[in-house]
């Protein structure tokens, strides 16, 4: 049974996530503070983290960054009150998978969360590595081992850094549009939420070290640039 924290201090909320969520089958825990969020970590970690940002003992931004620099593979989602964009992008730049706002349907929550666990399970599903070459660099994805690396360095993503990188070297080298990264990386394709694939790709390239991996077709999308190599 997945293991499920939700960090929200509105008691009827929290109270309401869990019902649902348990209801569905999850095992849910719900915490009203950061503190006590902290103290469940520390000793053991969930599957899937559903944080609010707005703490009586802290901001979720702060909390969430802490949790991704220990666990670039935990699904988070966000669920929060904070509905401007830029708060959205904030969101995502600190590696969260989806970002809901309030007020929510809790029957969509529970699809979205499904969804995510859907995606992360079928990540581990067998497959043989690729291999990519470009500038003298290689870039090889093990789907088996769930890895990247480049020259033989690890490059550590989040799920949803990875779902993308996978995605688009699997379909290169055809253009991939926003639109497309949305509905196969993420199971939803809002219009408002197609910058979210910018900041992805933003902080892909950050951690590949370089931009020319992944290639930005003005107006439409990205193309991964790495050239197979045949085995």
């Amino acid at each position: 049974m997945k293991l499920i924290y939700i960090v929200e201090d509105h008691e009827v909320i929290r109270n309401g996530v869990v019902q649902y969520l348990e209801l569905s089958g999850f095992d849910v825990k719900g915490f009203g503070t950061l503190e006590e969020a902290r103290a469940a970590f520390s000793s053991r970690v969930p599957d899937m983290l559903i944080q609010d940002v707005m703490l009586p003992d802290g901001d979720g931004f702060s909390f969430v960054k802490e949790v991704r620099g220990k666990n670039q593979k935990l699904p988070i989602i966000f669920l929060t009150a904070r509905i401007d964009e830029s708060d959205k992008i904030l969101g995502f730049e600190l590696g969260c998978d989806d970002y809901i706002t309030k007020p929510f349907s809790p029957k969509e929550l529970v699809l979205r969360v499904e969804a995510l666990f859907r995606r992360v399970d079928s990540e581990t599903s067998p497959s043989s590595s690729r291999s990519y070459s470009l500038g003298g660099s290689v870039l090889v994805i093990d789907e088996d081992e769930h890895k990247l690396t480049i020259d033989g360095e690890d490059i550590s993503l989040t799920a949803a850094e990875w779902r993308i990188v996978a995605y688009l070297a699997s379909n290169s080298p055809n253009l991939i549009s926003r639109a497309q990264i949305l509905e196969e990386c993420f199971d939803y394709s809002f219009e408002s939420y197609e910058r979210v694939v910018d900041t992805h790709i933003k902080n892909i390239r950050a951690k590949l070290k370089k931009e020319a991996w992944i290639e930005t077709v003005r107006g439409y999308g990205y193309r991964f640039a790495g050239k197979k190599i045949d085995k």
